[in-house]
């Protein structure tokens, strides 16, 4: 991509609203060039709408999802009960909100998406790194809730077809017919996200509702499977309140964390749309760890049931549902099912990386191409290998989530807020030359503060099953805090280069 030269935009070109909102000049040209396009650009502040009931909205439908319900009950598989899943998970989410809130200030102050936002910290060019960072992780996020739909619809349609349908040659260890199942989920969500944000409000606005009332009625089927709510109380736990506990606790509180390390990340392509910083702050508040542990409270109660009912834990809610004979109440938790994950799988892994993508070359990929990217990616990251197993789910695949991205939120956070004081240039953000160039584009300290902190959260990690072994054999015991690591030392180091001599006017806003 060949740079322009910088569009003769007045450098003030930018107002402040009484209520503390930025936005372009009226009257002034939007950047254009090489790093701008129509998705990228600040949303004007009559653009600006959502309130404090779309981001709650929004954080029901994404928390009320069958990924959150696999979340929790793989805690009651891999040996806690009912308390010590939930008090995990509680915590875990009141502990994210933090960062979530910090970096989703800026989008309703600038109106701006998560990969403009980014380039204040590490270049114009640079942001390209956090950007396809977080797009792969949405790219594995998306394909692991799209099999998780695709399961869906084949255990319906097997109960509607019959053993034709369920019973079907096999290709590559599943039947043909759960590929197909499959490759359906997966269109439906790809012509959703074509329609646009607004579509996307609406349809979370009506999900969010139904699919609570979806988990309420599974657990009364549950207590009435095992006689009561007694029995859901009452499975103990394999591991007891000692070491075998802690051993297991923190690992699994860096991996809940890591749930949604993404979304603390790019909240601002959704609080861009807010309509105050009370909206999204409140929404937020209100919506994301009251409504993930009550789900959570659910998730692990009906699976405690099941190994009331069954003898063993079934941590898979569409598993779970196929066992029942009732072919309405079947038909009602697998179209929960389907609600739940197009809910979350739109809001939280197209909207996001289609920006990401988009930012790598905003010139030739529109949003609606990145969105396109991603679905493409999604599959041949091949999800169902990541879903296969709880260990692997929770340990794995979201602890090297969760430790790669935490140490990006540490950099978001120490530039945004200790070094700008939440100060922006909106032009500058899209123009070659401007204060957010640092050299040819790239700030080089945010880079290197990113690969030590990566390299100390996730370089001691087990990676198994998807590979044998640690890359960093010695770094082993800062497997288990990889989020707290990655943030800390990320967030340290970017401050202690920034404010080196040499590079004090490269921090201010």
């Amino acid at each position: 991509m060949t740079d322009t030269a910088p569009t003769a935009i007045p450098p003030s070109a930018q107002v402040t609203l009484p209520d503390g909102r930025v936005e372009l000049a009226p009257g002034s040209p939007p950047p254009s060039g090489p790093y701008a396009n129509e998705d990228l650009l600040p949303v004007p502040v009559e653009g600006r709408t959502w309130t404090t009931y779309n981001f709650s909205a929004l954080w029901v439908g994404m928390a009320h999802n069958t990924a959150s319900w696999t979340l929790a009950s793989g805690l009651i598989a891999v040996g806690m009960d009912w308390k010590q899943a939930v008090l995990t998970i509680a915590l875990a989410n009141l502990i994210v909100l933090a960062p979530m809130l910090l970096t989703g200030h800026a989008g309703p102050k600038y109106g701006i998406p998560f990969p403009v936002f980014a380039r204040a910290s590490f270049g114009i060019r640079g942001a390209n790194l956090p950007a396809v960072v977080r797009a792969l992780v949405a790219c594995g996020w998306f394909g692991i809730q799209t099999w998780i739909g695709g399961e869906a619809i084949y255990f319906l349609a097997g109960k509607l077809i019959g053993d034709g349908w369920t019973g079907a040659a096999t290709v590559g260890g599943h039947a043909w017919t759960m590929w197909l199942s499959f490759a359906l989920f997966w269109v439906l969500q790809v012509a959703i996200i074509y329609r646009g944000m607004e579509t996307i409000r609406r349809f979370e606005n009506w999900a969010a509702p139904f699919v609570l009332v979806g988990a309420f009625v599974m657990l009364w089927w549950m207590a009435d499977k095992a006689g009561g709510l007694g029995p859901l109380f009452d499975q103990p736990s394999k591991l007891g309140w000692g070491g075998d506990f802690w051993k297991l606790f923190w690992p699994s509180l860096m991996g809940m964390i890591g749930f949604w390390s993404t979304l603390s990340l790019n909240i601002p392509d959704f609080t861009r749309y807010g309509r105050s910083q009370k909206a999204q702050t409140r929404g937020q508040a209100l919506g994301l760890p009251t409504t993930m542990t009550l789900f959570a409270f659910l998730s692990v109660m009906v699976t405690s049931g099941s190994q009331a009912v069954y003898g063993e834990p079934i941590w898979d809610p569409v598993q779970l549902a196929a066992k029942t004979d009732n072919a309405v109440g079947l038909l009602f938790a697998l179209v929960t099912v389907l609600v739940a994950t197009l809910s979350v799988n739109i809001a939280a892994n197209l909207v996001s990386p289609a920006f990401d993508f988009s930012n790598v070359a905003p010139r030739r990929v529109s949003f609606r191409a990145g969105a396109l990217i991603t679905s493409v990616l999604a599959v041949l990251i091949l999800p169902w290998k990541l879903y296969s197993d709880p260990q692997g789910y929770i340990f794995t695949w979201l602890g090297l989530v969760g430790g790669l991205l935490g140490t990006v939120a540490g950099i978001l956070i120490a530039d945004y807020w200790i070094l700008r004081r939440a100060r922006l240039h909106l032009v500058d953000l899209y123009r070659r030359g401007g204060r957010y160039w640092y050299g040819g584009g790239w700030n080089w300290r945010a880079v290197l503060a990113f690969a030590v902190g990566g390299v100390l959260a996730v370089g001691g990690a087990d990676f198994h099953p998807l590979v044998d072994g640690r890359p960093v054999p010695f770094l082993e015991p800062l497997a288990d805090y990889g989020w707290a690591v990655g943030l800390g030392t990320s967030l340290v180091l970017y401050l202690a280069l920034m404010l080196l001599p040499a590079t004090r006017p490269a921090a201010r806003p």
